[in-house]
C-alpha cells in the first residue's frame, strides 16, 4: 500500500493526474500480459490495474466483458495466475505499483483463503486490490 500511496503523492507533488493503465490479464494472448505491463510502465504509467478475468463480469462494460471471455479462453487461471504474472513481471524489472482489479468471489475462493491471498500477493509485490462487489460485511476480513 505504501508504494501505491507514494506513486499518487509523486503525481500530486508534480501537479499532475496519475496515469493508471488498465489491462485484462491474458488478453489478447496469455503471453502478452507481462510485456504489456512492462510497456505500460515504459509508456509512463504510474500504476497498473490488472484485471482478473471472471466468468460473470456484470459491473463491466462490453469491452472488458469481451476481454474477460478471451482471457479465460486463453487459459488464464484466475487470481493465482494473475499473481504469478505480476511476480514474473517484477522479475523482469517492473517497478510501478500493481493493483489487481476483480470481483470478490474469485478473491474469496482463493486456495487457502484471504490470508493466503495476502501472503501470495505480498510475495509477488501486488500493491493493492479493487474489489468491484466487495460486501461491506466482508471488508474487515479483506482489510486485515
Amino acid at each position: 500500500a505504501q508504494k501505491l500511496a507514494s506513486a499518487f503523492a509523486r503525481c500530486k507533488a508534480s501537479n499532475r493526474t496519475a496515469f493508471v493503465g488498465y489491462l485484462t490479464a491474458g488478453f489478447f494472448e496469455k503471453d502478452d500480459t507481462i510485456p504489456l505491463m512492462l510497456a505500460l510502465e515504459e509508456g509512463g504509467a504510474d500504476v497498473i490495474e490488472c484485471g482478473v478475468p471472471f466468468t460473470d463480469p456484470m459491473a463491466d462494460g462490453t469491452t472488458i466483458q469481451k476481454a474477460n471471455e478471451v482471457a479465460i479462453s486463453n487459459g488464464v487461471v484466475g487470481t493465482k495466475g494473475c499473481i504469478e504474472m505480476v511476480k514474473e513481471a517484477r522479475k523482469r524489472g517492473l517497478k510501478v505499483p500493481v493493483v489487481l482489479m476483480g470481483y470478490y468471489n474469485p478473491f474469496f475462493m482463493y486456495p487457502g483463503g484471504i490470508d493466503q491471498l495476502g501472503k501470495d500477493c505480498q510475495e509477488a509485490e501486488v500493491n493493492g486490490f479493487i474489489m468491484v462487489d466487495l460486501p461491506v460485511e466482508e471488508a474487515g476480513e479483506v482489510l486485515s
